[in-house]
């Protein structure tokens, strides 16, 4: 799949990835939580690449979904392809959604602008991020009712994963209603 056009894949079914471009821009803005920064010194050559989801804020886009990431890469006008990709269990299918992601303040600041299927920004902001290695990273939407704890791999240390939640808790998130996304292998399914 080329993710540079930047259009959305849709299933013949609704795809719940694909909800996130409207429900992003019914939020109404890119805007950080009030309080919050995004992270300054970014490198965004360093970000480019897949991050899986660990755990997130549940959303009706990403609901019931299994294995979901996202993989980020460059573009040639400066702005960042973006895919999204999760498992759909009940239907056993992959939901991809494909967009770009803009800099709302420049390069080296962590705080996009991003149009996934429709015509409308949504917020994406990292405001915590393992500035040694790029291994996690902590995103939030345009409001605390969004938030996904990321991974460069499936898996990340239960010390590692509890210390982010206390860091949104200290940010103001509602970290008691994080649902873990399951990595493991999406099982096989059974065609009728």
């Amino acid at each position: 799949m080329n993710i540079d056009k930047g259009r959305a894949r849709w299933l013949p079914r609704l795809n719940p990835l694909a909800l996130l471009g409207g429900l992003l821009a019914l939020a109404g803005c890119t805007g950080l939580p009030s309080g919050l920064t995004a992270v300054r010194d970014f490198d965004v050559t360093r970000f480019y690449g897949t991050w899986y989801s660990i755990m997130r804020l549940d959303h009706s886009f990403e609901r019931g979904m299994t294995n979901v990431r996202a993989t980020y890469q460059p573009r040639d006008d400066g702005t960042v392809a973006v895919l999204n990709r999760g498992w759909n269990p009940r239907t056993c299918r992959w939901s991809t959604i494909s967009g770009t992601a803009r800099f709302r303040e420049g390069p080296d600041v962590a705080s996009f602008g991003v149009t996934l299927g429709a015509p409308i920004e949504g917020g994406l902001h990292i405001i915590a991020l393992d500035t040694e290695d790029y291994q996690w990273a902590l995103a939030s939407g345009p409001t605390r009712g969004y938030l996904w704890i990321l991974s460069r791999t499936p898996t990340m240390p239960d010390e590692q994963r509890h210390a982010l939640m206390r860091r949104a808790r200290d940010f103001g998130f509602p970290v008691e209603n994080l649902v873990r996304v399951d990595q493991s292998d999406p099982p096989v399914c059974e065609r009728g």
